[in-house]
């Protein structure tokens, strides 16, 4: 398939059924793959039952496609339908383990043949796009886009965002849906990104971005996160509540003033 980053309205990502699983990419500590699905594409799968679980596929879901609706370069994100049965032809115990483990709904993202990874010393950015996505970043609390792992590709000449399960980490924390204090949480870890001090006019990017993610957008996008994601064994919850508590946390992070913002300014 050909890599996405269209802007609003877009439908809800399409759903594809893996067929076959080419090769594990082991750089990624959750062991992504690889796999052909039944479009004829390639994707890079990222399981359900990889050692963080669903709510790295949220974060996923959720941060990919708020950064397409704020125009940003993300391939097309997918739900990936995974048979068990696939494992059976997998000599490698923690693969099959894995296979089997994450039976059901995924996530995936197109494949990008033949792409880079962004390499802070060699590629550089406009610092209006470098802007944008620092914006992006401080907003939904991605801590994985340092020098040292930048998570951005190169394809076509062009860059893409990727990896976004450990951004919205607020998740992980027992009982964050009732704090009515946590979107409005520091987040000081953004002195670290990779394109710090590489942005300009942060406070007119601030405004587009802030109009351009409405509550109606952030709710549609939260209408996609599936039951089977929300309502688990480890956490078992009605899943229409939880969507519902993802649309708070991002609707009430906009709202001014934004500490994210006031920590992009500070060293400015």
């Amino acid at each position: 398939m050909v890599a996405s980053c269209h802007n609003w309205p877009v439908q809800p990502p399409r759903t594809i059924t893996v067929t076959r699983y080419v090769t594990p990419l082991r750089e990624g500590g959750s062991l992504p793959a690889i796999v052909e699905a039944d479009d004829d594409g390639l994707y890079v799968l990222k399981f359900r039952g990889a050692g963080q679980g669903p709510r790295a596929l949220i974060a996923e879901l959720l941060a990919g496609e708020l950064a397409r609706a704020l125009g940003l370069p993300v391939p097309e994100i997918v739900f990936a339908t995974l048979d068990p049965d696939l494992a059976r032809t997998e000599p490698d115990p923690e693969i099959h383990a894995l296979i089997r483990e994450s039976a059901g709904l995924n996530l995936a993202i197109d494949y990008l043949p033949g792409s880079v990874t962004f390499d802070p010393i060699v590629h550089t950015l406009p610092s209006a796009l470098a802007a944008r996505i620092l914006w992006f970043d401080a907003f939904v609390s991605n801590i994985d886009r340092t020098a040292r792992n930048t998570n951005m590709l190169i394809w076509n000449r062009q860059p893409w965002l990727i990896d976004h399960g450990a951004s919205l980490y607020f998740h992980h924390a027992d009982g964050w849906e009732g704090d009515a204090a946590r979107p409005r949480a520091a987040f000081p870890q953004i002195a670290t990104h990779v394109l710090r001090g590489h942005a300009s006019d942060l406070a007119t990017v601030d405004a587009a971005s802030v109009a351009a993610l409405s509550a109606t957008v952030i709710a549609a996008i939260a209408g996609w996160i599936p039951d089977a994601w929300l309502d688990t064994a480890d956490a078992p919850r009605v899943p229409a509540d939880a969507r519902a508590a993802y649309q708070r946390y991002l609707v009430a992070r906009l709202a001014a003033p934004r500490v994210f913002i006031e920590e992009l300014h500070r060293g400015d």
